[in-house]
This record gives C-alpha cells, sequence and structure tokens, in this order.
C-alpha cells in the first residue's frame, strides 16, 4: 500500500482486478440462450451481492470468479497465485466438481449448502437469483417449460440449506420463484 492508498483502494482493486480476470477468462463464452455474453453473469453475481449490502471485498471478487474453475481451463492454482487463499477457497467451495454426473453434482449441491462457509452461502445465493432470473428472461433455447420448472424447484432445495443466511438475499429469491408460481 502506497502513502496515498487507502484500505478501500485495495479493495477495490481486488474486485476490479477480479472482474478483468473473469472478463479475460470468460471472453469467447456465451450464456446457454447462445446470445448474452458470459461475463454478465458473474457482474450480476457481485451487483446483486453489492445491492443487497454485501461488502466484503474476498466474496464480491470470488462472485466474479464463481465459474472459472467450471468453465474455463483456469485452475485453483492459478486464482491462489492471482488472488490469495482467501478468495480462491471461496470459488473453490462454490464449484461444482465435473467429473461427477449431472444428478450427482446436483446431489452434492444440496448436501453441501448447509455445511458451505457463510461466505459461500452468499455466492451461492446469489447464484441462483441470478440463474433464475437469466431463466426467466432469456432461456436456454432448448429448455421446455417443464425443464424450466425442474430447475426452480432444485434451486428452492439448495436454496433450503442456505436459509438463515441473509434475509434480503432470500426474500430476492423468494421473489423470483413467485414468479413463475404466478
Amino acid at each position: 500500500m502506497t502513502a496515498s492508498s487507502t484500505p478501500r483502494d485495495c479493495a477495490t482493486d481486488l474486485i476490479i482486478r477480479a472482474m478483468h480476470y473473469a472478463a479475460m477468462r470468460h471472453r469467447d463464452q456465451t450464456r446457454k440462450d447462445g446470445k448474452t455474453p458470459y461475463i454478465n453473469h458473474p457482474i450480476a453475481l457481485a451487483a446483486t451481492l453489492s445491492n443487497a449490502g454485501v461488502r466484503e471485498p474476498s466474496i464480491l471478487a470470488a462472485a466474479m470468479l464463481h465459474d472459472l474453475i467450471e468453465d474455463t481451463a483456469t485452475t485453483d492454482t492459478d486464482l491462489r497465485a492471482e488472488f490469495g487463499s482467501e478468495v480462491a477457497d471461496l470459488v473453490l467451495e462454490v464449484t461444482d466438481t465435473k467429473f461427477l454426473s449431472k444428478p450427482a453434482r446436483k446431489r452434492l449441491q444440496r448436501a453441501k449448502a448447509s455445511r458451505a462457509s457463510e461466505g459461500a452461502k452468499l455466492i451461492k445465493l446469489a447464484d441462483k437469483i441470478c440463474n433464475l432470473r437469466d431463466i426467466l428472461a432469456r432461456p436456454p433455447a432448448d429448455w421446455t417449460p417443464q425443464r424450466k420448472q425442474e430447475y426452480f424447484d432444485w434451486a428452492a432445495k439448495v436454496v433450503s440449506g442456505l436459509r438463515g443466511t441473509h434475509p434480503v438475499l432470500e426474500r430476492k429469491f423468494d421473489a423470483v420463484v413467485r414468479v413463475v408460481s404466478a
């Protein structure tokens, strides 16, 4: 830290570096609708967390980076070297185990939810909120109404293990679910 730096400068730097890193790693990817740039998703997570009052720089940075290990060639070693153990550990905690089958990954996500750290729970809540919003606004072209409903039902089961973490985020999740139920 230089003489003119403040802790806030360091926090802002971490978040901006994470946003840039995620943008570079996701640069050739789109969301499942095939049109939306993938980077919109991690930015939406960080914005959802920030708008709900989450200010911890490591959580916001990890939210920006949360899908890198699953969806790019980025490794936990890369993240540790670039962002430190605190951020890398949060990303690892919310990363699916890709060598498992999809049903096994979904079961594991539900099982791990209640045992996750508070930071991982916040990221997972924001991820589910943003995924549901995306499915409503820009669904994958090949998803039937039944497939969308199955995702909503599964997301609700994951979030049931996250309850008690952050009332504002939980209300945001419930509001998105109510749109589908209406």
